[in-house]
C-alpha cells in the first residue's frame, strides 16, 4: 500500500505544480469534470485494462481514449466552454499518464499482494 501512496501524492504534488504553471483553476467545475474523466479513463482503459490484466489491445484503446476525449470536447464546444487549448491539452495527458499509473499500481498491489489460496 506504501507504493500506491506514493503514487498518488506524488502525483497530487507533479498536478500541483502543473496547475500552478499553467494557470489553470483546478477547482472549477468544468475542470474537475474534465481532470477526473480522463483520469478515470486511464485509471479503468489503459491502467487496468491495457497494462496490468491485457484484456485490451493497446491500439484499441488508444481508439477508445481518442473517441471519450473527443466526445467530451465537442460537448463541451456545444455549450460554449473553451478548454481545447495548449495548456489543457498537456493538463489532459498528465492526467491519463496518472490514471494509468495509479491504476496499474493499485491493481497489482490489491491482486499480486493477497496470498495465494
Amino acid at each position: 500500500m506504501k507504493l500506491v501512496s506514493i503514487v498518488i501524492i506524488a502525483g497530487l504534488i507533479l498536478l500541483y505544480f502543473i496547475d500552478v504553471a499553467f494557470k489553470l483553476n483546478p477547482f472549477n467545475m468544468e475542470m474537475l469534470i474534465h481532470s477526473g474523466l480522463r483520469f478515470l479513463i486511464g485509471f479503468l482503459v489503459l491502467g487496468i485494462g491495457v497494462f496490468y490484466t491485457n484484456t485490451i489491445r493497446l491500439n484499441f484503446a488508444l481508439t477508445l481514449i481518442i473517441a471519450l476525449t473527443l466526445a467530451d470536447d465537442i460537448w463541451d464546444y456545444t455549450r460554449n466552454v473553451d478548454s481545447f487549448n495548449f495548456e489543457v491539452m498537456l493538463h489532459s495527458i498528465y492526467m491519463l499518464v496518472w490514471g494509468s499509473l495509479t491504476g496499474y499500481v493499485l491493481m497489482k498491489h490489491w491482486l499480486d499482494g493477497r496470498p495465494k489460496e
